[in-house]
């Protein structure tokens, strides 16, 4: 492969064009390829690790101490690396997960194969000793050991868990020979990265006014790109040609997603989001600008695993008339099954969902789903008890009785628990492609988190008539998890709009317009650049995404149950 530079660095004239062609593991297969094939790009990276994936790739490794790392992107590379080759495109990804060396000899042995010739890197260091109980442990790492990579002439560099915007931060400074303290040109990178870092929801996917694009392909989005300027600047675009849509509102929901206050804190820089500036410059183009950077915290994130138990779950569906009454009845006759059990789950929660209609027209939307979901440390107490109880009542309950599968065993869940670690704990190491080790040094500088004092709101939208519609109308938001945390990230997309929202959607209205979060501790944060709130939600997720808690365990749809909550709208705004 051929890239700008195998040795010290010296800034290039042009912006770095740096791509994305996964957002999870097990997002679309064939993305490598089209964005390999869909226009130039310098280097294209892949996401492929989340807090539930750790979890995926612990069990994995269980059954085999060979595994640990993303399979599928090896199965990619099997039929991209030769395109990647001919193009001198460079390969980031983290798909290294929990054995990155593993997946580096890999790759060596695919090159061979194939009779493609690579030079492949990986980033190791981030896995800590595991406390008792738990699965994995992992320090996330910032983006310095992928620089050090690429600067030794790699062509492919995979990591274990780096943060998501270490894939764009670690490149961005190779590629312009940025120092460790460049932090304004940091930040605008790890504001880049992270509008990169979810594939597709930088160009349409997910996104609240997804009407609006009529047709624009939306069908197939395309997945994003970043031209990254040696001052930080950066433009978020798309190969042309491809499905979706590049523009501020797109850009805008993708920085809020899974984000808190004003400050974005990660290994390389402290990048700050109420400076951000996004200006559309042109068809599918968004400008990034006046992205101000810190030093890091003191601290690096650590996330850990563990099997929390065993869970099971049975939905019934009750149909037609009497529909609570029903509920009702099989509720008492599962806790009576439980009462007498030798083992009762330790967690018992029923959840009735009002999704029959009168005078259906088909016999679906006649039905309710009364769902019951079970944990338990011992796997019979949610195994036998619970299929036993669901199978036994068949033919001895409500009219209608049945369920939508057949009861199973119990599953074991996850449990995240994040925590933070002195840096020089952490034996940060770039292994080069010629096998050379080469340790990567903390920060030398950095600067303790606070809270950002709230910015000055707009001027208050002057008095007038109101009308009872729903939120969605004059807003977007979008949602997602950290731990057991959820976000919501509201914004609007008129200066009006935003001096209503800015306003009226305090804490105390989120807390009655949702009230799964009326006794959660709910934080606000103020964005005026962007005309936004983000709203952190703590606990509302339990103990995260593995553990499935609710019934949406991620909070993806969260910011979508928001918009549809009805308030008092000024007219003006309808």
């Amino acid at each position: 492969m051929t890239g700008p530079a195998t040795g010290p660095v010296t800034p290039p004239r042009r912006p770095l064009r740096i791509g994305n062609s996964s957002g999870f593991y097990g997002d679309r297969f064939d993305a490598m390829r089209e964005m390999l094939t869909g226009g130039p790009l310098d280097v294209l990276t892949g996401d492929y690790l989340a807090e539930l994936t750790l979890l995926i790739l612990g069990r994995d490794r269980l059954k085999d101490p060979r595994l640990g790392y993303a399979k599928t992107f090896l199965r990619q590379l099997e039929e991209c690396l030769g395109i990647a080759h001919e193009r001198g495109v460079r390969i980031v990804a983290n798909a290294g997960g929990l054995n990155p060396g593993g997946l580096a000899d890999a790759i060596k042995e695919l090159a061979v194969r194939v009779g493609v010739p690579a030079r492949v890197a990986h980033v190791e260091g981030d896995s800590l000793p595991l406390p008792p109980g738990a699965l994995t442990a992992n320090a996330y790492l910032g983006g310095t050991g992928i620089t050090a990579c690429l600067a030794a002439g790699a062509d492919v560099v995979v990591t274990g868990r780096v943060t998501d915007a270490a894939l764009v931060t670690g490149p961005a400074a190779w590629w312009h020979g940025w120092g460790p303290e460049e932090y304004d040109r940091l930040a605008g990178a790890v504001v880049a990265g992270h509008v990169l870092e979810c594939g597709t929801q930088a160009t349409g996917g997910n996104y609240s006014f997804f009407g609006d694009f009529g047709g624009h392909g939306l069908r197939r989005p395309g997945f994003p790109l970043a031209e990254i300027h040696a001052d930080g600047t950066s433009v978020i675009t798309k190969h042309p040609g491809t499905g979706g849509v590049v523009d501020i509102g797109t850009v805008t929901a993708q920085l809020l997603y899974e984000t808190g206050g004003a400050r974005y804190a990660g290994p390389d820089v402290t990048a700050r989001l109420d400076s951000v500036r996004l200006d559309q410059d042109g068809p599918d183009r968004v400008r990034i600008s006046g992205v101000r950077g810190e030093a890091p915290p003191p601290t690096l994130k650590v996330g850990r695993t563990r099997l929390g138990g065993w869970r099971n779950e049975v939905v019934f569906v009750l149909t037609g008339l009497d529909i609570d009454a029903k509920a009702a009845l099989v509720r008492e006759q599962v806790e009576d099954v439980f009462a007498r059990a030798k083992s009762r789950p330790g967690q018992v929660k029923w959840e009735l969902s009002r999704t029959d209609r009168p005078d259906a027209d088909t016999e679906e939307r006649a039905s309710a789903l009364l769902r019951l979901v079970v944990r338990d440390s011992d796997p019979d107490a949610v195994g036998r008890t619970v299929s036993g109880a669901a199978i036994e009542l068949a033919l001895g309950s409500y009219p209608g009785f049945h369920v939508t599968a057949p009861p199973a065993k119990g599953t074991p869940y996850g449990i995240f628990e994040a925590d933070v670690v002195a840096p020089d704990e952490v034996a940060h190491t770039a292994v080069l492609p010629d096998g050379t080790r080469e340790s990567i040094p903390p920060a030398s500088r950095t600067r303790s988190l606070a809270d950002v004092p709230e910015p000055p709101l707009p001027a208050p939208p002057p008095p007038g008539s109101t009308k009872k519609a729903p939120l969605g109308l004059v807003a977007g938001a979008r949602s997602g998890d950290k731990g057991g945390d959820a976000n919501i990230g509201v914004w609007a997309r008129t200066d009006d709009a935003w001096a209503w929202i800015a306003h009226t959607l305090t804490t105390d209205l989120l807390r009655q317009l949702l009230p799964e979060c009326a006794d959660l501790d709910v934080e606000r944060h103020v964005l005026p650049h962007l005309r936004a709130l983000n709203f952190t939600l703590h606990g509302l997720l339990g103990e995260g995404v593995a553990s499935q808690a609710r019934f949406d365990p991620q909070a993806k749809a969260l910011g979508e149950w928001l918009r549809a909550r009805h308030l008092d709208i000024p007219e003006a705004l309808l």
